[in-house]
């Protein structure tokens, strides 16, 4: 792909834009630049990114399909500048005066040198003289220092592109390398995998994040993407998909993070055969499973609380008996009885709920139970807040534990505000046993895994 963009871009003038996306002949096509908040694929091969959710959410909007074309980051301007796509998506900077047409801002970021937390903190750019800082080839995060280095000549700069900003950060972490210029918005994504890392030292204001329509655009088009961004803005759909892909991210200190990890190495093994099991039963990702085990119980099988849940799950005498599950503290019962009750609470959820939302609500009722659970519901459609948006039900469950709301409600007090604490410690938990975990095609065909969970519905 990249040879056959470059191939065709190498004039710089403008062409004619390529035609408005309509239903009926034409995608929407997208440049777009590989990154964990743009365009990636996971093991399964789903494709996810904030940036991507809203290219869709376009999409959606106009009643097209989506043509994605991933670019190398210097063929963004020459591909739009042929007339080789719509726009580009890839974490863009505002461009120079005349340069690009572009939308209005859609998220402000900033360029920040993270280090080793053995490593003294910097506290001011003179301390960049003489060291060395490693960026990501093509990166925003390049350009700053490149410019940087007028102000100090002796700062080294090195350009990565043996691999992606997670194998550079492993190479922090371990640590490799000195000191690296991430976008600031990855910080706490970063932190879930390599606890050791702290961010010291902004490089100058923020930047706008913005997408590119070329220089000489579609006037339509240019106006329908401008007055989208501005509407994600305002109906709460950036909102949304900011809390799909940060919203949990800082909720786990650095000692459960690294505890976690040491777990996975040191227990999970003698356990993943029960949740590759289950996941075979019920269709849910074992890491998922795990990560509602290890918040339940630290993947302790004998686990026992004061209120009487026990096993690896914590499930409750009743919940047991339900999901003939005969020994709460069996590993193999209490795995699959976890997971099959798990299923039964997404599929009481509503038609209209969408995923992820679907799998975190089914999981604050698992902490809570129905009944509570449905009660917030309803007390979410009487404060007018969305009962099917977990970014939205997260702010309406520690309701009730207040007098002034549980006293209204048939079902009485409940502890909300710690589902809210489970659901994100589980969906950290689960991003980390993503990355260390991945699915190898060998157990994805024994298991019958289904890919991924399905995209955020976005509502309007």
């Amino acid at each position: 792909m990249f040879a056959l963009l470059s191939a065709a871009c190498g004039e710089q003038i403008a062409h004619r834009p390529l035609p408005f996306p309509t239903p009926a002949q034409h995608d929407l096509v997208v440049l777009v630049g590989s990154g964990p908040l743009t365009y990636i694929a996971d093991d399964k091969g789903a494709v996810q990114g904030l940036e991507h959710d809203l290219i869709e959410a376009f999409a959606q909007e106009l009643g097209v399909g989506v043509k994605y074309l991933p670019v190398a980051p210097q063929e963004i301007e020459p591909a739009l500048a042929a007339g080789k796509a719509h726009l580009a998506a890839a974490w863009l900077p505002a461009p120079g005066e005349g340069q690009q047409k572009a939308t209005p801002p859609i998220l402000q970021s900033s360029d920040v040198v993270i280090q080793h937390e053995a490593s003294l903190p910097l506290d001011e750019r003179d301390e960049l003289r003489g060291r060395t800082v490693h960026a990501l080839a093509g990166s925003r995060q390049l350009g700053t220092l490149r410019r940087l280095q007028q102000e100090i000549p002796d700062l080294q700069v090195v350009e990565y592109a043996d691999g992606d900003i997670f194998s550079l950060l492993e190479s922090l972490g371990k640590p490799a390398v000195d000191l690296v210029a991430i976008d600031s918005m990855l910080i706490p994504i970063a932190a879930q995998f390599i606890p050791t890392l702290q961010a010291t030292l902004e490089l100058g204001e923020a930047h706008p994040v913005v997408w590119w329509l070329g220089p000489n655009p579609n006037p339509e088009l240019l106006a329908r993407a401008s007055a989208f961004v501005e509407r994600v803005q305002r109906d709460g759909t950036l909102l949304r998909l900011e809390d799909r892909y940060f919203g949990h991210v800082q909720r786990l200190k650095q000692a459960d993070i690294v505890t976690f990890l040491g777990r996975i190495e040191s227990v999970l093994p003698k356990l993943k055969k029960h949740f590759l099991a289950a996941q075979t039963i019920t269709g849910i990702d074992w890491r998922l499973i795990a990560a509602v085990a290890y918040h339940e119980s630290h993947w302790d099988a004998e686990a026992t609380s004061p209120t009487g849940v026990r096993g690896i799950m914590m499930l409750t005498e009743e919940t047991a008996d339900r999901l003939g599950v005969g020994n709460r503290l069996d590993v193999r019962e209490s795995v699959l009885g976890g997971a099959r009750y798990l299923n039964i609470l997404k599929e009481m959820q509503p038609d209209d709920v969408g995923e992820p939302d679907r799998t975190w609500l089914a999981l604050a009722a698992y902490n809570i139970g129905p009944g509570h659970f449905n009660a917030a519901r309803r007390l979410a459609g009487q404060l007018g807040a969305d009962p099917t948006a977990w970014v939205e039900m997260k702010r309406i469950l520690p309701l009730l534990a207040q007098p002034k709301y549980y006293e209204r409600l048939k079902s009485g007090r409940a502890r909300g505000g710690e589902a809210v604490i489970l659901v994100e410690n589980i969906r950290s938990y689960y991003d980390i046993l993503v990355r260390n975990q991945p699915v190898s095609p060998r157990v994805e065909q024994m298991t019958g895994m289904q890919g991924s969970e399905p995209g955020l519905k976005l509502k309007r």
